[in-house]
């Protein structure tokens, strides 16, 4: 009898692993987790390297030590301990990119959240992640703010694989959408290998049911109250339908027949947040063909453990799920408000836990040279 992750995974979603550390490396870990949960990718991004690097026990000491003596600054330190640490899972990843021919086998890095309004920035160091992973299985992660979009359309266009982060509504990944397939365009006129080129979207799931229930919760009515706990996964199950739409369109078309792949929609942050909640509501929920859904262990282990997985649970309700959305702005929920507030704050989160990881850094590098 298969496995429940076997189960997703023959149903086309692709598990990809939201953590990162040294540990899970050099432990092997990260190889048991490839052949014992059809993990097929990694994600990060700075909370996952401050915790890594700030609580990873002795695994970067060496490293620090090393860069501590030959005078790095703390954000040439950070750079060099992610970039070797994604190069490396890149490595171990390697033959199920071979396997799947580039759709999977993907690590992911992101660019400093400093730069998520910095158009230009964002661009100048996506190159630079590229070049110094030297990876073809590497993704480089741009947020889909509005400085993000012309920065994803350009990164394209050099023919840099592109995870994008931090989308929260149909709108903005519509924009998204037309970022991705501008900048395959302009690869396709530069003369690029169109069919070497990936991309995926990362639409974020718990984090709206998180906002969306705090203000239902704040409404008090029955029918309010009613509704927590649906938004997240209807609004996921719309952007499917949006990516369905989108990537059947003649514009979408014509570059898939000229060799180019369709950008996946990847479920981001499907960590329930509400314990009320069971571990898997927003994997089993969000089954669908040509999707990847990006786990906390925590989350990969209940699948794991689940039981048989249902087929397809997204195809077909939609119309249940823009119901969904009429509901909640009959009882007053202004979901653009919501996602405006989620995007803020998802910057900002991701900022902060920049800063933490470039003090933890820091105080790392002051304590080797006091060590010497």
């Amino acid at each position: 009898m298969s496995t429940p992750t076997e189960q997703l995974a023959a149903q086309g979603v692709s598990i990809w692993l939201d953590d990162l550390s040294r540990q899970r490396i050099t432990s092997g870990n990260l190889t048991e987790l490839i052949s014992t949960r059809n993990v097929s990718g990694v994600t990060t991004n700075p909370t996952i390297f401050q915790g890594a690097i700030g609580g990873g026990g002795d695994s970067y000491d060496a490293q620090i030590a090393e860069l501590a003596s030959s005078g790095a600054s703390v954000d040439e330190a950070i750079f060099a301990a992610t970039t070797d640490d994604v190069r490396d899972a890149a490595d171990i990843f390697r033959p199920v990119y071979d396997a799947t021919k580039g759709v999977d086998g993907r690590v992911s890095i992101e660019v400093s959240p400093d730069l998520a309004h910095d158009t230009t920035a964002t661009i100048a160091q996506a190159k630079e992640l590229w070049a110094t992973v030297g990876r073809p299985n590497v993704h480089i992660k741009i947020p889909a703010t509005k400085a993000g979009l012309p920065a994803i359309t350009a990164v394209l266009a050099e023919g840099i694989s592109v995870n994008v982060t931090l989308i929260f509504s149909l709108e903005r990944y519509a924009a998204v959408i037309d970022a991705y397939l501008s900048g395959i365009e302009q690869a396709k006129d530069a003369g690029h290998d169109l069919s070497q080129i990936h991309s995926v979207a990362s639409f974020f799931v718990s984090r709206v049911d998180s906002e969306v229930d705090k203000r239902l919760t704040a409404i008090g009515t029955d029918e309010a109250l009613g509704l927590k706990s649906l938004a997240g996964v209807a609004n996921a199950r719309l952007a499917y339908e949006l990516y369905e739409q989108e990537f059947g369109s003649s514009r979408a078309t014509a570059l898939t027949n000229a060799g180019a792949n369709r950008q996946r929609p990847l479920w981001a942050s499907t960590g329930v947040k509400d314990p009320s909640l069971p571990d898997t509501l927003y994997v089993t929920e969000l089954v669908a063909p040509d999707t990847v859904n990006t786990m906390p262990e925590k989350t990969l282990e209940a699948t794991f453990d689940h039981g048989e997985v249902a087929g397809d649970t997204v195809t077909g309700t939609y119309e249940a799920a823009h119901k969904v959305f009429a509901d909640l702005a009959a009882v007053g929920v202004d979901f653009a408000d919501v996602t405006q507030v989620l995007e803020d704050e998802g910057v900002d989160k991701f900022i902060a836990s920049w800063h933490d990881l470039q003090q933890t850094v820091a105080t790392a590098l002051e304590n080797a040279k006091v060590a010497r």
